[in-house]
């Protein structure tokens, strides 16, 4: 049993070129600590454009940028751990990016494979996207919905501070997901 209402369908064919609805759109990730649980962060600035090409999928496009200091996780003593030189390091890396170099589909599955640059170091990641739906919103909007995920290694991207446990283990997972549920307004 799904624990939300079913997705509508209000276009068959979703080509076209849209923009990152930012207040209904959630960047987020998930890094274990201390070993033991789950913490969730979001960026909350950012702006995306995907030009969606259904009949050849090769052809689609995504772009982002993430404004790196709209991190949240909650505690504003992460936060700002957060964007100090020890992670992101917010004052020389301001902006996350991600640009896609190839798009595939199979049915409402679409995987996007693209360059992420996080700190000026680049690396190839894949994000797995399920089509979650299509709506005309009461404004006329024809909106479009995917959520997907990945799993990265912060320390691809240069983001290695950590601190032992007496117990052993680490402060911080080196394996962070990404989790990206995604509203997008259709501009052409």
């Amino acid at each position: 049993m799904s624990q939300f209402d079913a997705p509508t369908t209000a276009i068959d064919d979703i080509a076209g070129t849209y923009a990152l609805d930012v207040s209904h759109t959630r960047l987020g990730f998930v890094a274990r600590h201390a070993m033991v649980t789950k913490v969730r962060g979001a960026f909350g600035a950012f702006e995306g454009t995907a030009t969606i090409n259904t009949a050849t999928p090769a052809e689609s496009k995504v772009e982002l940028t993430i404004d790196t200091a709209s991190v949240d996780t909650g505690n504003p003593d992460r936060n700002g751990h957060l964007v100090s030189p020890d992670f992101f390091d917010v004052e020389n890396y301001p902006t996350i990016r991600f640009v896609s170099t190839d798009v595939t589909r199979d049915g409402d599955d679409w995987t996007i494979t693209g360059d992420l640059t996080i700190k000026d170091v680049t690396k190839p990641v894949t994000i797995e996207f399920e089509q979650t739906g299509s709506a005309v919103d009461p404004f006329g909007n024809t909106r479009v919905g995917f959520e997907g995920e990945t799993t990265v290694n912060r320390k691809d991207f240069g983001l290695t501070w950590n601190a032992a446990l007496e117990t052993g283990g680490v402060l911080v997972s080196e394996k962070v997901k990404l989790e990206f549920d995604i509203s997008a307004i259709k501009s052409a």
